[in-house]
């Protein structure tokens, strides 16, 4: 029989659990298999995929429809019943328009058809809803989101202002579905009863798309009993296939659906749970002896250093202060560690200076030097514009296009109180990402790998910027979310100028500093995502530090750099503004170069003031500096130059006028 799509709209990423057999297939010889697997999105939906198969592997069910997701919203400037059909997510072009994210089945309704709209942001802490009117809409070329053109809003700086804001449109306005299909929140609270006895089964609280069927989250009943005589936990959940063999009848005016569910649906429904905490205490089990492994490996190698006293923690405290601080051991690199640990003699000496480097080469006269202006960087510049320059414009727009260049986005300066803030990073990337003047389009990013590099407490609030939109075009199983390279501080004692100690934050915790630049390319390798690139047919990796101000722009993904270190076939590429000092990283690399460097970076130690803890007889006692009393160890990206010193023609220099 054939299946009825679905509508509901979903989020298109998710993590997939292992698949859990529901029922016996020795219960009913035409109701053999029926599997679900827990993919939860990124927008705290989960989506679940049940199958149902008869003894030939044919579907047997009808698929009932439900339609879109939008979520209800009532404002009270208007009175009026809003829902939210998408987020407005940067601006397109120069003339005032904006894109969206949908978040509607009905993008056509929502956003090609002019008329009111009203936009929901936040200020001050609290939700704002303004009347707008909308022109005009068109599908963005890459169908994943719709560029909008509102009444008033004629330029770039006027739109900026409203990304991240929330679109609405009238609840009243929403197409009249066919029969069998309904809107999800018209389910979500209907009574659900056996239709055989009438018994109350639960009520709904919550419906998930899978693709191919939805299904009703169903919380049931306390009095509910299953065939076996026990009782139901309490807010025990229930997932319950909504098709018309298993719920023929839903009766909207009295908000009830009454269900014929296969023998054995309900009682493994209940059981799920037991057999995935089951499964979960022997995963859990194999992960606590893999750690155990890794940490005996990783007290090994600190011991070696003479670092024991870093272990002290672990005789007390409490468990989970016990377990940090076995986290921190394990990730400290302990090769870097010794490595830097040598930079230290060398402190003292005259620290390698980049300006000085960059300087060195742009007083060369070589073809491997290039002058242009910023206005020539973008993907969309023109020939007039560019001038002769242009064919290394269209040679790196081609390997953009071909997929020979992966991105590399070093994220830093991070604090953690303000990563989310409207004006912090995530928002700031958001806007660069968004902006494909400045960025690679986004219909051509399905085959460019992207590298994210940031502080750790950063990473889970980028993956989920990412997951809630689509990827930004990006295919997700091409994109690495690394955390930032760090190592721990070290004292510097005069008493024991040979000794440097690893300095504890607390009893259970390391202090550490991030290695800086250089870190990038020990990343790259520890993680194998320098062979990965190689294997995917990369030719070069274009790396670009984000600092994250917000008022500063200037961040530009620029193809002609990769065009102008590919015709001249060097090894390194560097953009640089001016005649100022290096500021922000913006390096292009060859991908054979970087699997021969092998991650291998210098380090420069440098004297810092840092407040720490240690033992002494027996007692933690805080130790607050008044001078320098730690060395922290930094490498900078550049240091790599040296590595071409002897044929100085491999390394390309741009240099950016404005």
């Amino acid at each position: 029989m054939l299946l009825r799509a679905s509508s509901l709209l979903c989020s298109s990423t998710s993590v997939t659990f292992t698949p859990i057999q529901l029922l016996n297939p020795n219960i009913s010889p035409h109701f053999q298999t029926l599997e679900v697997s827990r993919p939860v999105s990124a927008l705290s939906r989960a989506r679940c995929h049940f199958s149902f198969l008869d003894a030939r592997g044919k579907s047997s069910f009808i698929v009932r429809s439900t339609a879109t997701q939008e979520v209800v919203e009532t404002s009270s400037n208007s009175g009026l019943d809003l829902v939210e059909v998408g987020f407005l997510s940067g601006v397109h072009g120069l003339q005032g328009e904006i894109c969206i994210k949908p978040n509607t089945d009905f993008p056509d309704l929502r956003f090609s058809k002019p008329g009111r709209r009203w936009l929901k942001q936040q200020l001050l802490g609290q939700d704002k809803i303004e009347e707008v009117e909308l022109v005009e809409g068109r599908p963005h070329p890459a169908q994943k989101s719709w560029i909008l053109k509102f009444q008033g809003l004629d330029d770039v700086d006027q739109v900026r202002q409203l990304v991240g804001a929330t679109l609405l449109a009238e609840e009243d306005d929403r197409p009249e579905l066919d029969e069998g299909e309904f809107y999800t929140r018209d389910l979500i609270g209907m009574r659900v009863l056996l239709k055989e006895t009438g018994q109350l089964v639960g009520t709904v609280d919550n419906v998930f798309d899978n693709g191919g069927n939805d299904l009703l989250h169903v919380l049931l009943d306390s009095s509910m009993e299953v065939s076996n005589g026990n009782n139901t936990k309490t807010n025990q959940l229930v997932w319950i296939p909504f098709v018309d063999a298993i719920v023929p009848d839903v009766d909207m005016e009295r908000k009830e659906m009454y269900i014929t569910p296969p023998k054995g649906l309900l009682e493994v429904n209940m059981r799920a749970d037991e057999r995935s905490k089951k499964e979960r205490r022997q995963l859990e089990w194999k992960e606590r002896k893999k750690q155990q492994k890794r940490l005996l490996a990783a007290k090994k190698k600190l011991c070696e250093l003479e670092q024991k006293h870093v272990f002290d923690g672990l005789r007390f405290g409490e468990k989970s202060q016990r377990n940090l601080l076995a986290e921190n051991i394990v990730d400290v690199n302990s090769t870097l560690l010794q490595k830097a640990l040598q930079s230290i003699e060398n402190s003292s000496k005259k620290r390698w200076n980049v300006t000085e480097e960059i300087n060195a080469l742009r007083a060369r006269v070589s073809e491997c030097n290039l002058s242009v202006s910023r206005e020539c960087l973008s993907f969309d510049a023109s020939k007039e514009k560019v001038g002769a320059n242009f064919t290394f414009l269209q040679q790196g727009k081609s390997l953009f296009s071909e997929g020979k260049v992966s991105i590399c986005l070093a994220l830093s300066d991070l604090e953690k109180e303000h990563v989310e803030e409207d004006n912090g990073p995530v928002s700031y990337l958001v806007t660069l990402l968004d902006d494909e003047q400045r960025f690679p389009k986004e219909e051509e990013r399905s085959c460019v790998p992207l590298v994210i590099v940031s502080p750790e407490h950063a990473i889970e609030a980028l993956q989920k910027l990412f997951q809630d939109n689509d990827h930004f075009g990006f295919e997700s199983e091409k994109i690495w979310f690394l955390k930032e390279e760090t190592l721990p501080v070290v004292c510097s004692s005069p008493e024991e100028p040979k000794k440097h100690k690893i300095l504890m934050k607390s009893p259970w915790e390391i202090l550490k500093s991030p290695v800086g630049s250089g870190g990038v390319l020990s990343i790259l390798a520890s993680h194998g995502v320098t062979e990965s690139l190689s294997s995917l047919g990369i030719d070069y990796l274009q790396v670009h530090s984000i600092e994250t101000k917000s008022q500063d722009l200037q961040h530009c993904i620029s193809p002609m750099l990769a065009g102008f270190v590919s015709a001249k076939e060097a090894e390194i590429g560097i953009q640089v503004a001016g005649e100022s000092e290096v500021e922000n990283l913006e390096m292009i690399f060859s991908v054979k170069f970087l699997k021969r460097l092998k991650g291998k970076i210098e380090f420069d130690a440098v004297m810092k003031m840092n407040s720490h803890v240690q033992k002494v007889e027996n007692e933690w006692v805080e130790s607050v500096p008044s001078k320098p009393n730690s060395f922290a160890f930094r490498s900078d990206i550049y240091r790599v130059l040296s590595e071409c010193s002897s044929s100085p023609a491999k390394i390309c220099l741009m240099n950016i006028t404005m």
